[in-house]
């Protein structure tokens, strides 16, 4: 049967390299999965085609692929017959073992926390000698990149490195300050979780914005802005900027540039409501200001003069809301004292209380594979520590990755993203049981979801978890425990500050322009 195959490789235009072990490996292939020749020769070229491999020859190195890619194919075609089987191959095996040797290392879950506590440095040294896992569409014998770095779990910066002040002593550890944290909420004790959804819902339409519904929404921007200025007590009524005034006047509008490049101090406009001037701009000059910091789309408010009504010369530049006036008035020392007593006992009462999360961001797998090995090491780092929130900001299927971006997978993006993103946090959640919780949040970057921002959630189907695995809007908020929590996975504060225009004080002061 050798030279039945040998024949049809070389009728289809393929040539060896180490011919005697590719033909035992191909003979193999078609006693295990039930081939003829003809059937092996077809499933090489679609394997061949998917990996742009540059030569037509068949070499031993790629045995190993090309047996993941049979079994692929012989499980879609029985997964078609019948759906509601879960075919298990070696590498699945290969998974659930290493699962189980971590677990017997790590001395299982239900341990107590104070045990957890005592022997965290044993855990962790345990961990990074069999942190060596294995995806399920990885060949169990091979070692990648990531699976040989060296330095694994190393705390790369720190920001809040405080003493542990627990019990009122004060205890210098060497111990990471988050997993500190972690280890102080009991294991097994539930928080509460509330989601904020105030942007678009899944399978929701997009692109079809009136100009009328655009417009709308700028208004009604600038007179929110306008009537908090004004209910601060600081500041009169605005009026219409862009009529000739000797006057001092008060204006709030939107920061705009007269062009298509980036603000400059020749090229700044104000664009006040449709109430107070129609909506039309007026030029402003900013040369009195010691220090400012602008971008498009700002809105601000504005004090200054406006002699020639074709110029408004600013003064004073108002670029955030101020505290309400009887937030700061004097008070009697007395009433004071009454005042900050009954603040204390009221924060005393409602204090939050404490709350454990773990925060990664994506993408969650390296640029030479499609294994997600970092997104295993996190799982099981998660399961080691134990949080009551797990919280994952995307790229999931990252749309920049090589693989994706060709279009070489033998997978499309839904089911690369249910198989390994959403399959191994099921896992998660039903092994560490339901006082976990698992929140998901896109990216535009994501290549199974909808390129917009404002971004609707993924639509996450098993009924059985769902109040376990929950996913935000992009941007979004959630509340746990008394602590809001906003995420995004744009980096909105790097885009304005490439659009910002600043000038920064005489005297030299530093100053965080955003």
């Amino acid at each position: 049967m050798e030279e039945e195959i040998k024949a049809e490789f070389q009728k289809n235009g393929f040539n060896f390299v180490d011919e005697g072990e590719v033909l035992k490996k191909c003979l193999t292939f078609c006693i295990n999965y039930n081939l003829k020749p003809s059937d092996l020769v077809s499933s090489w070229e679609v394997y061949y085609l998917n990996r742009q491999l540059d030569e037509s020859t068949v070499k031993d190195d790629e045995m190993d692929g090309f047996m993941l890619h049979l079994q692929n194919e012989q499980k879609e075609a029985i997964i078609k017959e019948e759906p509601s089987l879960h075919i298990y191959s070696s590498k699945d095996v290969d998974m659930i073992l290493n699962d189980e040797d971590e677990n017997i290392a790590e001395d299982i879950l239900g341990t107590p926390p104070d045990n957890l506590k005592l022997y965290s440095d044993a855990l962790d040294s345990t961990y990074k000698a069999n942190a060596n896992g294995y995806s399920s569409d990885k060949p169990s014998k091979l070692v990648t990149p990531f699976g040989r770095r060296t330095e694994k779990l190393v705390v790369k910066f720190n920001i809040n490195n405080l003493p542990n002040t627990e019990n009122g002593c004060i205890e210098h550890d060497d111990e990471n300050t988050e997993d500190d944290i972690i280890k102080r909420i009991k294991t097994g004790k539930k928080c509460s979780l509330m989601v904020h959804g105030s942007g678009p819902e899944p399978g929701c339409r997009f692109m079809y914005d009136r100009t009328e519904d655009r417009f709308n929404a700028l208004e009604n921007r600038i007179r929110k802005h306008a009537n908090a200025l004004v209910s601060s007590g600081l500041y009169e009524e605005p009026t219409d900027p862009t009529v000739a005034s000797q006057r001092t006047l008060f204006a709030v509008g939107m920061i705009c540039c007269d062009g298509d490049g980036h603000l400059n101090d020749k090229s700044v406009l104000l664009q006040s409501s449709v109430e107070h001037s129609g909506g039309q701009r007026v030029r402003l000059d900013l040369h009195k200001l010691g220090e400012f910091s602008l971008f498009p789309g700002q809105v601000v408010g504005i004090e200054g003069s406006n002699p020639s009504g074709h110029c408004l010369i600013a003064s004073k530049l108002v670029d955030q809301i101020p505290l309400p006036v009887d937030a700061v008035v004097d008070v009697h020392p007395s009433m004071k004292q009454a005042l900050d007593q009954e603040i204390h006992s009221t924060v005393v009462i409602s204090r939050p209380e404490e709350i454990s999360m773990i925060i990664a961001a994506g993408p969650f797998t390296t640029t030479d594979n499609l294994y997600f090995e970092p997104l295993k090491e996190l799982i099981s780092y998660a399961k080691r520590k134990q949080p009551q929130l797990l919280i994952l900001l995307g790229p999931f299927v990252d749309s920049e990755h090589p693989q994706i971006k060709k279009g070489t997978t033998d997978s499309s993006f839904d089911e690369i993203f249910h198989l390994e993103i959403l399959r191994r946090l099921q896992d998660y959640v039903e092994y560490m049981g339901s006082e976990v919780r698992a929140i998901l949040v896109p990216s535009i970057r994501d290549a199974n979801h909808d390129f917009v921002l404002p971004q609707p959630p993924f639509d996450i189907q098993p009924p059985d978890i769902i109040h376990q695995i929950t996913s935000l809007t992009n941007p979004g908020t959630f509340e746990a425990n008394q602590i809001k929590v906003g995420c995004c996975t744009v980096d909105v504060l790097k885009q304005l500050s490439g659009e910002e225009m600043s000038r920064c004080s005489k005297d030299g002061t530093s100053n965080d322009r955003m």
